[in-house]
């Protein structure tokens, strides 16, 4: 299992951006989609995540109605996750990961295994 994500950079508050997860050698529809956030000196968190089987998803109360999780429905290889109404407390680095479908959405870090690297979101006020 093999994550890569991407698609961050550097916005003003009040902008968008969208991060991007892609899958190699396995595609979503068997797993739990997580997108996390890490800024500095804090503990990772759970921003939002989908069940890749049925598309039903959760998102933390900090970024609802603001992010958006989905997924490519032809390949299922990749998962979005786009912001818009970015805020400086958003600024930080950004993960995906992946847990069984059968464990369902977690917040939490430690219930996933596998990780991808990180994309950096900075916002200035």
């Amino acid at each position: 299992v093999q994550l890569q994500a991407s698609g961050g950079g550097s916005v003003q508050a009040g902008g968008s951006l969208r991060l991007s997860c892609v899958a190699s050698g396995f595609n979503f529809e068997q797993y739990i989609i997580g997108w996390f956030r890490q800024a500095p000196g804090k503990e990772r968190e759970g921003v939002s995540c989908m069940d890749g089987y049925d598309g039903r998803t959760v998102y933390a109360d900090s970024v609802k109605g603001r992010f958006t999780i989905s997924r490519d429905n032809a390949a299922k290889t990749t998962v979005y996750l786009r912001m818009n109404s970015l805020k400086p407390e958003d600024t930080a680095v950004y993960y995906c990961a992946t847990r069984r479908l059968s464990a369902g959405c977690s917040g939490y870090p430690g219930d996933y295994g596998s990780w991808g690297q990180g994309t950096q979101v900075t916002v200035s006020s």
